[in-house]
């Protein structure tokens, strides 16, 4: 049985669950994405995204940390994070705490 399905908002803190690991594959050059009878191959803006994927740092957070990375409007970056987060949270890659009292003093 599917779980309910979750919508991420700016509010929600994105983890990789357990079972998906985000590794870089020195005989390609690029990060991959491993996960049960999968791999994926991220793109460096992807990538970017998942690296801050700590399920401490929501994702309002994640948005201004890589609107000042790329130089880019948040406003921008935040609808693209959370449609990349919305389909990978879809498939399963991403789990979220939607906890908003979680602090980076926790980790």
């Amino acid at each position: 049985m599917r779980p309910e399905r979750i919508t991420i908002t700016p509010q929600c803190r994105p983890c990789l669950p357990r079972h998906v690991r985000l590794r870089f594959d020195d005989l390609r050059g690029t990060p991959i994405v491993l996960a049960p009878e999968k791999v994926l191959w991220p793109d460096e803006i992807s990538a970017a995204i998942l690296r801050l994927c700590d399920g401490t740092s929501s994702v309002a957070e994640i948005a201004a940390e890589l609107a000042r990375t790329y130089a880019a409007p948040v406003e921008e970056i935040e609808t693209d994070i959370l449609a990349f987060l919305q389909d990978w949270s879809d498939r399963l890659l991403i789990n979220v705490n939607t906890d908003h009292r979680v602090s980076k003093a926790r980790s």
